[in-house]
């Protein structure tokens, strides 16, 4: 399977496309999978990425719009029917990767042929950002989406799209670089390559942590909506990561290489797109808080236990639905699923005050004192 992409809908469902030229839609909730289109014969796929729909609410234009790079050097875009919206010729040989912008007003693509290209929203060429002759393998905008980062060999490049501004350049890694991620939550990069180390740096490529070397190269690489979080693949491994690299979680699937990442959009949940051909996926447990005397940990996708240290008292909590944030603090455990807000006082576990949410995923749960 060469790539996947998680969209929120309204319910959670992967989009993704082998070299069988179908395009398909795995429903996570009620596991279905339903074909989107029959795609040409000649597209075979090398990144998918949907338009970042959270930035332009109460817009229409250009909502559900899939891009698709491909090995020909054109790039696709796609709406929800699977009917293709544009094509457009971008690169000579393979276009290796393509983003959204940030703020949806265009995308970039990356290619063998050594250039980083900026288009529009609907497909129209605004300019060629870098001219190499060394094949770009991986590219990320910027937080502001005013800078591009791309792999240049062994190099990153840090690139401003400001008239006359110096790239941002340094060595990165001991091998050629396969994949970049920036995170816009909190402004920090990660690498991988074919020194099978992941690295994370600063904008200004000080390195804040360098990983032992793996058995094989660093293939994949993403992070999580908030940034607490990555994810890396390889070679029939799987590593969770917190923000600053130390490795949360280690496993060892059977799945060959793992060429692509994907976070549902609450960030609890992992896709990978395996060289094996299946889809992968993980699904984030055990985070634990604490307050006081008070301990909470997730158990499963749906219980939480609470404990008080004080006495050694237990209490297991049970949701419908799985549960995608937890605080707790000031004597109250706040719990939000997909649908409903639980609001538990340490004085009582029984009856909780629950409320519905209206679609749409809870990204922060701050408490404070009254």
């Amino acid at each position: 399977m060469s790539r996947l992409k998680i969209v929120k809908t309204s319910s959670y469902s992967i989009f993704f496309h082998r070299d069988d030229h179908v395009l398909k839609r795995w429903n996570l909730v009620t596991n279905e999978t339903v074909k989107v289109a029959d795609l040409p014969q000649e597209l075979y796929p090398t990144d998918l990425h949907w338009f970042p729909r959270a930035q332009v609410v109460g817009k229409k234009q250009g909502l559900d719009l899939l891009l698709i790079t491909s090995a020909d050097g054109k790039f696709h875009l796609i709406n929800r029917n699977g009917r293709i919206e544009k094509s457009v010729d971008a690169h000579k040989g393979a276009v290796l990767t393509g983003r959204w912008s940030f703020d949806g007003a265009g995308l970039l693509t990356a290619g063998e042929d050594g250039q980083v290209k900026i288009w529009s929203r609907s497909g129209m060429l605004r300019s060629t950002i870098i001219q190499s002759d060394t094949p770009i393998y991986s590219a990320a905008w910027g937080p502001d989406s005013n800078q591009v980062l791309h792999t240049l060999g062994k190099n990153l490049v840090i690139k401003h799209l400001a008239p006359n501004s110096k790239p941002n350049r340094w060595k990165a890694h001991d091998g050629l670089i396969l994949k970049v991620a920036w995170n816009p939550s909190n402004n920090l990069i990660v690498s991988g390559g074919e020194d099978c180390r992941y690295k994370v740096w600063d904008t200004y490529g000080r390195q804040l942590f360098n990983s032992i070397a793996h058995d094989y190269p660093i293939t994949a690489l993403s992070w999580s909506p908030g940034g607490d979080l990555f994810a890396v693949g390889s070679f029939n491994t799987l590593r969770l990561c917190d923000r600053v690299g130390w490795s949360y979680s280690l496993e060892k699937p059977n799945t060959g290489s793992i060429f692509n990442i994907a976070w549902s959009s609450d960030g609890t949940q992992v896709a990978g797109a395996c060289g094996n051909g299946h889809v992968i996926f993980a699904h984030i447990i055990e985070r634990r808080l604490e307050w006081k005397n008070y301990e909470a940990s997730m158990t499963s996708r749906k219980s939480i236990s609470v404990r008080d240290v004080s006495n050694e008292a237990r209490e297991q909590l049970e949701f419908p639905d799985r549960v995608i944030k937890l605080a707790l603090g000031y004597n109250h455990l706040v719990v939000v699923t997909p649908s409903q807000c639980h609001v538990y006082s340490t004085r009582n576990w029984n009856t909780p005050g629950i409320f519905n949410l209206r679609e749409g995923s809870v990204s922060m749960v701050l408490l404070a004192e009254r």
